[in-house]
């Protein structure tokens, strides 16, 4: 790749401080060293950065984890073990991230706070995230199991009521107070004897016992109707929301999970399928037409078109054969294929894709935390609200108990904050799902967050807005000299260098089955070009400052815009130069149109020359450009820029663009670039397409709007019903259900949407 090109001293590479015409091939320039990419991350970036150098971090699955609230708990009270550095509970993967000296050391006592909080919850060693058909099946059965007693408890109560409306009685006699109770039972059973377990442990205000409490108070004061029913609507509630947040986050990992299970070994002309873990780098697999390929590899034989979209994002299938790279998760479309393995499965890309999307969602967003000190403080206060209300309140009014009684257990009802720390981290694992089933791998919920205050774009010019590659535009020739000759002696020159711009001349040469001889005696004279001897005459390939040092004679040369140009003589006489240039991206000047219309500012940071930088960024559309930069210069150019716009997102590919990268408020890495960058940025688009600059803004303002809709929706809800509550306006223990499970279903609908997003 071109990120590595720039390593070799080369006639080609003027860089900002030679002085040389030629447009350099990178924003890498020559003059720079490359200890950069050791820059230090952003404070903002993914990077924990107070996990001392001994303690190691390990995840942990937690089975039968079913309330977001009772997974902040968990995750507030393991941190203040001593000796966790951090923990990190993600409700949406289910999954424990402990950095302490030894995490399984500290596995019993986490296994009793967590069950201490949570009936039934068990931490255990992480676990597989795709669920195999025997999982699956038993999964769907606990779920018919809870859907056929709900469907039991619901019949006995509306059978109940509806006996009774056709009898007319005023007062409920015993057989229907007892009807109501086994009713009862059956739909709450679960939830008292969660509640009892809880209480004896000490765990107060979980939503089990505010819920006992508030319905078995309502049996209390004679409304077995509004008991019955708010259990009911509670536990329908519940059962929609775990369905919901279940088929989210199935429908992520299996969008992202693109592990195999299987390969098909070749070994001895036998083939034998294993499990894709014991698959070890040089083994020789076979890819069918419609299989996924298994493992990152090469191609050693057969020819195929792949796709790439499941990775990339990338809808155009490509074309693959001997000696092509193969990336485990494209499906191979037609035909067979023989690979040799290059990485184990965990290596692999399918394996760091599923890695990214689980680590992103353990990388909460500010709002996320407000959200969890929120909660905190959120539901003593209501049950202390519920307790005034129902004492205080008749007590100086000098009205009835009764009614403000029941007021207060709807309060009560209320008080659990489920829904409230659902709404915000489950939209943002949403988000980070949408993205990666596009080819954008966001590292986290910060990193959205931060995407969706940007003001401006920043971007590097080869290989983002450029393709990086060079190209043979032209041949110029002098005198007798035809423009086959001039390629072919250029070539011949060339030959030995890996430089892009001697490559595509070498290419070009090849491209029209010209003969490329090689020259007796060949020199490179550093920063200027080559001196080569063939069939006796002297040939000199590079730059005006190679020919101003052998003295030829330029009088018929004229330079061509802003285009790099190598120039040809033979014997000292000018024969004549060929133009090479990089190309622009066919979709940059739409991305950059749907930028700004984004109303966010583009500008274009580069190391090349003024001339080649403005004549691409009129092509693309880019509305500013700084040219001739060093990357120490490309920093203080982007920190100008923010002060003066506001945030800023930078979008680069190369190993000195690992500075910027961490610099930016958000750095955003081309998937084709330099791990240095990769590793440096917030967000990393696989199919290194432009058009994905764009989709990663729209959808982190999505994901954002829908975050604050779901708080507002959820906060809001609750605050409109305690108020009519307290006003009198109207009392009705069904609606503050509908504030409590009613609303974090909504939620979870809303989250959903941004799945869908196109």
């Amino acid at each position: 790749m071109n990120k590595e090109l720039h390593e070799h001293e080369h006639h080609h590479d003027d860089g900002c401080c030679c002085g040389h015409e030629h447009e350099h091939h990178h924003d890498d320039d020559c003059c720079c060293g490359h200890e950069h990419h050791e820059h230090d991350h952003h404070e903002h970036h993914h990077v924990a950065e107070n996990i001392p150098a001994d303690h190691k971090t390990k995840v942990y699955t937690i089975e039968n984890l079913g309330c977001a609230n009772c997974a902040a708990k968990m995750e507030s009270r393991i941190n203040q073990l001593e000796e966790v550095s951090d923990a990190t509970i993600t409700f949406a993967t289910k999954q424990l991230r402990v950095s302490a000296k030894n995490p399984d050391a500290l596995l019993n006592e986490i296994q009793e706070i967590c069950a201490g909080i949570e009936v039934g919850v068990q931490v255990v060693e992480k676990k597989e995230q795709r669920q195999n058909t025997a999982q699956k099946r038993e999964r769907k059965a606990e779920q018919k199991k809870e859907l056929y007693t709900i469907i039991a408890g619901a019949v006995l109560f509306l059978g109940t009521v509806l006996v009774n409306e056709v009898m007319g009685y005023e007062d409920y006699s015993f057989p229907f107070f007892l009807a109501f109770a086994v009713s009862y039972l059956i739909l709450g059973g679960e939830v008292l004897l969660s509640a009892g377990k809880n209480i004896l442990k000490g765990q107060m205000f979980d939503e089990n016992f505010l819920m006992s409490i508030a319905t078995l108070g309502s049996f209390a004061i004679h409304k077995y109707p509004e008991a019955v029913g708010v259990m009911l609507f509670f536990r329908i509630g519940e059962f929609f929301e775990d369905v919901a947040v279940e088929k989210s986050r199935s429908q992520i990992m299996e969008a992202v999970d693109l592990r195999p299970e299987v390969v098909l070994l070749e070994k001895d002309g036998q083939i034998t399928e294993i499990p894709a873990e014991e698959a070890k780098a040089g083994d020789i697999v076979q890819v069918r037409p419609g299989d996924r390929i298994p493992l990152d590899g090469v191609v050693i034989e057969g020819e195929s078109r792949i796709d790439t979209s499941a990775v990339t994002g990338e809808p155009v299938p490509v074309a693959v054969r001997e000696g092509s790279e193969a990336v485990s998760g494209c499906v191979n479309i037609s035909g067979l294929l023989r690979i040799r393995v290059e990485k184990p499965l965990e290596e692999s890309m399918v394996s760091r894709i599923l890695n990214s999307v689980e680590n992103a969602a353990a990388g909460k967003p500010k709002i996320d935390h407000f959200i969890t000190r929120f909660a905190r403080v959120y539901t003593p206060i209501v049950v202390a609200l519920a307790l005034f209300t129902a004492i205080a309140i008749p007590l100086i009014t000098g009205q009835e108990f009764y009614p403000w009684i029941y007021t207060a257990l709807s309060f009560l009802v209320m008080s659990c904050p489920c829904a409230v720390v659902l709404s915000v981290p489950l939209a943002f694992f949403c988000g980070i799902g949408a993205g990666s089933k596009r080819g954008i791998l966001f590292k986290g919920g910060v990193a959205i967050e931060a995407l969706k205050n940007v003001k401006a774009v920043v971007m590097d010019k080869t290989g983002t807005i450029t393709k990086g590659n060079f190209d043979v535009q032209k041949v110029l020739t002098q005198d007798e000299w035809s423009e086959e000759a001039v390629l072919s002696m250029a070539a011949a020159c060339e030959s030995a260098s890996t430089h892009p711009i001697a490559v595509s001349i070498v290419t070009a040469a090849k491209n029209k089955n010209l003969s490329i001889e090689k020259p007796s005696e060949i020199e490179e004279i550093s920063g200027k070009g080559i001196r080569a001897i063939q069939n006796g005459r002297q040939l000199l390939c590079g730059n005006v400052k190679l020919m101003q040092a052998f003295d030829v004679d330029l009088s018929s040369y004229q330079k061509e815009g802003s285009a790099s140009e190598v120039l040809l003589a033979v014997d000292k006489n000018y024969a004549g130069c060929i133009i090479v240039s990089d190309t622009l991206k066919e979709e940059a000047p739409k991305a950059i149109a749907r930028i700004k219309g984004q109303n966010l500012k583009t500008v274009m940071l580069t190391g090349d020359a003024l001339e080649s930088a403005e004549e691409i960024a009129a092509l693309a559309g880019v509305e500013e450009v700084h040219a001739r930069l060093l990357p120490e210069d490309k920093l203080s150019e982007l920190q100008k820029i923010r002060e003066k716009d506001g945030s800023v997102m930078f979008v680069g590919d190369g190993i000195n663009d690992a500075p910027v990268l961490a610099g930016a408020d958000v750095g955003a890495a081309m998937g084709s670039g330099a791990d240095a960058a990769i590793e440096a940025a917030d967000v990393v688009f696989m199919n290194s397409n432009m058009d994905a600059i764009p989709q990663a803004i729209a959808l982190a303002n999505k994901t954002g709007a829908v975050a604050m809709q779901n708080v507002i929706f959820a906060i809001g809800i609750k605050v409109i019903v305690m108020i009519l509550g307290l006003t009198g306006i109207y009392t009705n223990m069904w609606l503050a259900v509908f504030a409590d499970t009613g609303v974090a279903f909504l939620c979870i609908l809303n989250s959903i949407r941004i799945l869908r997003q196109k």
